[in-house]
């Protein structure tokens, strides 16, 4: 199915219920945006199928035939754009950190068996890909090229998140939710949907990256924007088990317990954290009662495979 031929689907919102939900008084369900997908392989789905889609119109409005972009061994981002690329007809690079590992990762197998061209460059030149020489040197090797930032994250991909805000108002019953969650990497999920979301709405995000620095680059993103509102939005960052894709038993043990008891598949690097510390805050009383949750599920449940290749069959599926 055609999601640009087909406007009016809609990922579901699917209610979650459970003792602990009703002993603290709160409503949650969750945006199952991992079910709003052009492919069969959970990559070119969820936040990044939202953060693409304005890229790939603007690409083809361009008359670009090739997009390139940037990512580590096991991005989401870089599945995501192999996929829409085999799907939407286009021609990809993926710009890649570090060496080529032989037998490749599953995800980056993925990506080769998507068509995308592989160009692995050493950690100290992939920090110079945000500058215009980098860039330089990309477009004498590989021709022209459409540029799709690391993650995904810009202007455009802003846009195509805002409408994730603007659904979860049209599929709620009852008006907007109290507070939406989400899991942010580069910021720039969580920006859009400030952009989209309803006033009364506190957004709330969930790094999964160590450090305070997210706060700064949403609102850098805000402000290159032409969002004037005044959203209620805050950053959690105590959930992320360490830095990016580390973790603990307790993270396993969650998702794992979550798949079971809810039916619904986290991964151990974004949506787990999220729902974890969603969870947790919902334990520790942080919501008022009658309080109505939204936990928005960005995907990335192809990463499973290799995460699980790397560690040992953690996560059930």
């Amino acid at each position: 199915m055609s999601l640009e031929k087909n406007k009016s689907f809609l990922s579901p919102l699917e209610r979650i219920e459970g003792p602990l939900l009703e002993e603290r008084g709160v409503k949650l369900w969750m945006k199952r945006d991992d079910l709003l997908s052009e492919d069969n392989h959970h990559a070119f789905c969820g936040n990044k199928w939202r953060k693409l889609k304005y890229n790939l119109i603007r690409a083809k409005s361009e008359a670009h035939d090739t997009l390139l972009t940037f990512g580590g061994a096991y991005s989401n981002h870089i599945a995501a754009v192999a996929s829409a690329g085999q799907v939407r007809g286009f021609h990809t690079i993926g710009i890649i950190r570090g060496e080529r590992m032989t037998p490749l990762n599953p995800t980056l197998q993925f990506a080769e068996a998507c068509g995308m061209q592989l160009h692995f460059v050493s950690r100290s030149a992939y920090r110079n890909r945000h500058t215009n020489s980098f860039l330089s040197e990309l477009s004498h090797q590989f021709g022209d090229f459409f540029p799709i930032p690391e993650g995904g994250t810009n202007q455009l991909a802003l846009k195509g998140a805002a409408e994730l805000g603007e659904e979860i108002n049209q599929q709620l019953a009852g008006g907007p939710p109290d507070y939406v969650g989400v899991c942010c990497g580069t910021g720039g999920t969580l920006a859009g949907l400030i952009t989209g979301s309803d006033p009364q709405t506190s957004l709330l995000g969930f790094s999964v990256l160590k450090g305070d620095f997210l706060t700064k680059e949403v609102q850098q993103l805000l402000n290159e924007s032409s969002y004037t509102g005044q959203h209620s939005w805050h950053i959690h960052t105590q959930y992320h088990f360490g830095g990016y894709a580390k973790f603990d038993q307790r993270l396993i043990d969650f998702i794992n317990w979550f798949g079971e008891k809810k039916g619904i598949l986290l991964d151990p690097i974004y949506t787990g954290k999220m729902m974890f510390g969603i969870w947790d805050l919902i334990e520790k009383g942080h919501f008022p009662k009658g309080s109505r949750i939204v936990a928005v599920h960005t995907g990335g449940l192809q990463g499973i495979e290799g995460f699980n290749e790397r560690f040992g069959e953690l996560i059930k599926k």
